[in-house]
């Protein structure tokens, strides 16, 4: 879509709207009217953020005044826009808007470099030659399980974990992005775009560079070359671009785009094989039709796979096969484009005796297609797609919906990575957990036939499986959101669409058995203090599982080890607190959601801090060890 085409439709919803004397419409029009040389970043902002930025502060209007953010950089105000404070407020503004808007505010530049006394001594990184004990990138197998065999510690000694150091992200209000962890070095990448090289024994920094937008895929490092001497450090921004570091010192090495649509984002982890690096692709285009003057929608879910040694493209495979067209005007004068959707959110998984890789995909924005909601695999040699299972047909959803547009979906994304699982008996599984809260076990032999579905959760917008499951090779495990809805009166905390969210609901922990889906337990979600002002017992971060145990993280901000026997708790922290940082940063706990929480070489790190859907905000990276 042209940019000349949404000033058309936009001129026409707000000629519309002007009949109505709604404040500051002239100011809209007048900014959509140079849209065709380019956003007005002061047209934008008198528009769309002056209301609260020119208003004197008190008790209803915390907004800082613009004369505040003119003194931050333009880097950081897009960040801030992307997934910081704003972020509830600016989901309607597409890529080059909210550059408009952060140009005609800030100073160019950036103003995230660490403070000299968190870097380490040694200002570089060596790679241990082999991966035993590590965990790189989504799970510490392609297979996605997130089991640690080699963890280092015992079930038995997660009782006596103690918080060994804190690093504290500048600036930021989340921290979601899982690290990588291989020997002594650690790789993480912030809500700010900010990636660090740290030592994992003491936090110190080896080395730091700053992306374009947030990150919040976890880290993969992979070789170079055959020789092995040389790694490079992948992952993706939240602005749809794609990286390529030296691992050892951060250098620059590649950079691509893998999808030219200005909503695309990159949030699941890549995947990186024998010399080829796959990358899936999501968008924030869902999120768009909250602009009722937005043509939606033309986005397509992908998978793009890179040659490692220099970024060259070898294949991009659609997932929604068709490209957009005009299906439809509304009575807006806006038109209407279609199929779009089935972004992919997650890790892929890799089947390597078949040559296969899985992605899972999210539901169509506008139409319906075969390869929505569904597991979809793909031939690792040309993308091509060799069979796919979809779970939910029809789920077609956009942010026009909340408005009750009448969609027929149900937003049932499936968020989390597909886990292959192969039994003692050489019985295979390939377990798919969903917001609907049902998790699947198919047959990939059997071109993903459906074996047993088992349900854990109520599901829905916010519910079910959001970011992942774990396995031991015995049991799945599945915990789930199901954060609840109240009236707004109600409602102590609201989530990124302004819906009221009950604090009393949500979360619960399940163990099913693999081979057959029947729950082997479930452990019930914890009850908040009265004395929390923002709580919920929900639990939508990645489960990770060890020998004998199961970490859970929880939108209260604890986070707890089960015991995989019984589910009974074993360890408990809470993360709501202050905390004194290595790096000299302040830094604060708050829920625990996103990517979960990762175990290497003997110690347990986990990210805290989520402040949407109702949430507490955060900004920290913990490590924990037995004393």
């Amino acid at each position: 879509m042209t940019t000349a085409a949404l000033t058309r439709s936009a001129l026409a919803a707000l000629a519309a709207l002007a009949t109505t004397r709604v404040p500051a419409v002239v100011a809209v029009i007048a900014a959509a009217s140079a849209y065709a040389a380019g956003p007005s970043g002061e047209g934008i902002f008198a528009a769309r953020c002056a209301s609260c930025h020119d208003a004197p502060p008190s008790a209803d209007n915390r907004a800082p005044p613009k004369a505040l953010l003119k003194q931050m950089s333009v880097a950081r105000i897009v960040r801030t826009m992307d997934f910081g404070a704003m972020m509830s407020l600016t989901y309607m503004l597409d890529r080059a808007e909210r550059e408009a808007v952060a140009a005609y505010l800030g100073v160019p530049g950036e103003d995230r470099a660490p403070p000299p006394s968190a870097f380490c001594a040694a200002r570089s990184v060596a790679l241990p030659k082999t991966e035993a004990g590590a965990w790189n990138g989504w799970s510490p197998a392609p297979t996605n399980t997130r089991y640690q065999p080699a963890p280092g510690l015992s079930a038995a000694q997660l009782s006596r974990l103690n918080l060994k150091w804190a690093f504290a992200f500048a600036g930021d209000v989340n921290a979601f992005a899982a690290p990588a962890v291989l020997g002594a070095n650690l790789f993480v990448g912030s809500a700010g775009g900010s990636i660090y090289a740290l030592d994992a024994k003491s936090g110190c920094i080896h080395w730091h560079f700053q992306a374009d937008g947030p990150v919040r895929s976890s880290m993969v490092v992979a070789p170079l070359d055959a020789s092995g001497t040389r790694h490079a450090l992948f992952f993706g921004d939240q602005a749809g671009r794609f990286y390529a570091l030296a691992a050892e010192t951060g250098a620059p090495l590649w950079r691509a785009r893998p999808d030219e649509h200005e909503a695309a984002k990159l949030t699941g982890t890549p995947l990186a094989r024998d010399g080829v690096v796959y990358v899936p692709v999501a968008s924030w285009e869902e999120s768009r039709p909250l602009n009722p003057a937005y043509e939606c929608c033309t986005f397509r879910g992908s998978v793009v796979a890179y040659r490692i040694a220099d970024g060259a493209q070898i294949w991009k495979s659609y997932l929604v096969a068709e490209t957009p067209k005009i299906t439809a005007e509304n009575p807006q004068g806006v038109r209407e484009w279609g199929p779009s959707g089935a972004g992919t959110w997650s890790a892929p998984t890799l089947d390597a005796a078949r040559g296969l890789l899985y992605v899972t995909t999210g539901n169509n924005y506008t139409g319906q297609t075969a390869l929505s909601d569904a597991v979809v695999a793909l031939k690792i040699a040309d993308g091509a797609v060799a069979w796919s299972k979809q779970v939910t047909p029809g789920d077609e959803f956009n942010m026009s919906c909340n408005r009750g547009a009448g969609c027929p979906g149900m937003d049932y994304d499936i968020g989390a990575s597909a886990v292959l699982e192969r039994l003692p008996d050489g019985v295979e599984r390939l377990l798919v957990g969903q917001k609907s809260g049902v998790v699947y076990g198919l047959d990939p032999s059997r071109a993903g036939e459906l074996v047993w579905r088992a349900r854990v959760g109520k599901g829905g917008i916010n519910g079910g499986v959001l970011w992942g499951l774990a396995s031991d090779g015995r049991n799945v495990y599945a915990a789930v959101s199901d954060l609840g809805r109240r009236a707004r009166a109600d409602a102590t905390a609201f989530d990124w669409r302004g819906n009221g969210v009950d604090p009393a609901t949500g979360g619960g922990l399940t163990a099913l058995d693999i081979r057959s889906g029947t729950t082997t337990w479930f452990a019930p979600p914890a009850k908040c203090p009265a004395t929390q002002a923002i709580c919920s017992p929900a639990q939508p971060a990645a489960v990770t599982a060890i020998a004998g145990a199961v970490l859970s993280g929880s939108v209260d901000g604890h986070l707890r080890a089960f015991a995989a026997t019984d589910g009974k708790v074993v360890w408990d922290f809470d993360t709501v607190r202050e905390f004194k940082t290595v790096n000299g940063v302040p830094g604060r706990g708050g829920s625990v959601d996103g990517a979960g929480p990762v175990v290497a070489n003997g110690m347990v790190f986990t990210t805290s801090g989520y402040s949407r859907n109702g949430g507490m905000a955060g900004n920290v990276l913990l490590a924990f060890g037995v004393e």
